[in-house]
């Protein structure tokens, strides 16, 4: 009976982990079967470097949204990781035991906040405090950073603070006894021990502000151009997707799913650029 049921529990874990897999292996095929035959169409070079984004010319460029992806996910991550780390180390070696009662429930009701609510959040609050401090519209790019970074702030505190936590006791105590002080000992001996958990919170936290959608919608100002500044509008790949999707049709639709195509290389090649970094920090 015991080793039946151990074949059982075998044959149910690889099947759910065959599910996982054909799952990833089905969304690769379906986004390459129809958005590589419209890149063929377009040209793969007018696709990636193109200016403009005019479908009822016919005109599919996207290097704007490309850029406005990559400048919003750089401002997310400004905001996003020293916070996040920051508070991580607060939570583990500074903070009182009846704050941590109250502070990590709240770290924890973020990330179970729906990104519509981040989004109202920042048209009603963000928007009107740039457009007021700073002047413009409102619906930037300083906006969408912004509110991207707060999203992230949940992932990277939970990651990095368990990352933090799994470092054994015996380094914090060694460099104590070696004469560093509790800082000291925190910034230079912990935090470098979980660098290895460290960097899987920022692989997380750039593929949640990469792949945002509803929140950017509200507060970018989705304008299909070339970013051009920090209080101008800018349009994201999945703000693309998601504004056009409803009525887009032929060759259209194909360019929208080549946008996803493109966004899944994105994070693709940021996770493998990561885990090489992450590959050279433990040699």
């Amino acid at each position: 009976m015991k080793k039946f049921r151990e074949g059982f529990m075998q044959v149910l874990f690889m099947l759910s982990a065959l599910v996982s897999i054909i799952a990833v292996a089905l969304i690769c095929i379906f986004l390459f079967a129809n958005g590589v035959p419209a890149i063929r169409e377009i040209g793969l070079a007018d696709f990636l470097t193109g200016t403009s984004w005019k479908p009822e010319q016919n005109i599919y460029g996207i290097l704007p949204m490309i850029i406005g992806s990559i400048y919003v996910t750089a401002g997310a991550m400004l905001i996003g990781v020293p916070i996040g780390i920051l508070t991580a180390l607060f939570l583990v070696h500074f903070c009182p035991a009846g704050l941590y009662r109250f502070l990590k429930p709240a770290v924890d009701l973020l990330a179970g906040i729906p990104s519509i609510v981040y989004g109202f959040f920042g048209l009603t609050v963000i928007v009107p405090a740039i457009r007021n401090g700073l002047g413009g519209s409102g619906s930037s790019m300083l906006a969408a950073s912004v509110v991207l970074g707060i999203m992230i702030l949940p992932t990277i505190i939970n990651v990095s603070e368990s990352a933090i936590r799994a470092v054994p006791e015996s380094y914090y105590e060694g460099s104590l006894a070696l004469g560093a002080s509790h800082e000291r000992s925190v910034f230079f001996t912990v935090l470098p021990a979980a660098k290895s958990g460290v960097f899987a919170a920022v692989i997380l936290g750039v593929g949640r502000a990469i792949g945002e959608t509803m929140a950017v919608i509200m507060v970018a100002g989705n304008q299909p151009r070339m970013p051009a500044g920090l209080f101008k509008g800018v349009r994201t790949l999945t703000a693309n997707i998601v504004l056009e999707m409803a009525y887009a049709a032929d060759l259209h639709r194909g360019a929208l799913i080549a946008t996803a195509v493109v966004l899944f290389v994105f994070i693709l090649i940021i996770n493998l650029s990561f885990s090489l970094l992450k590959r050279r920090a433990k040699l």
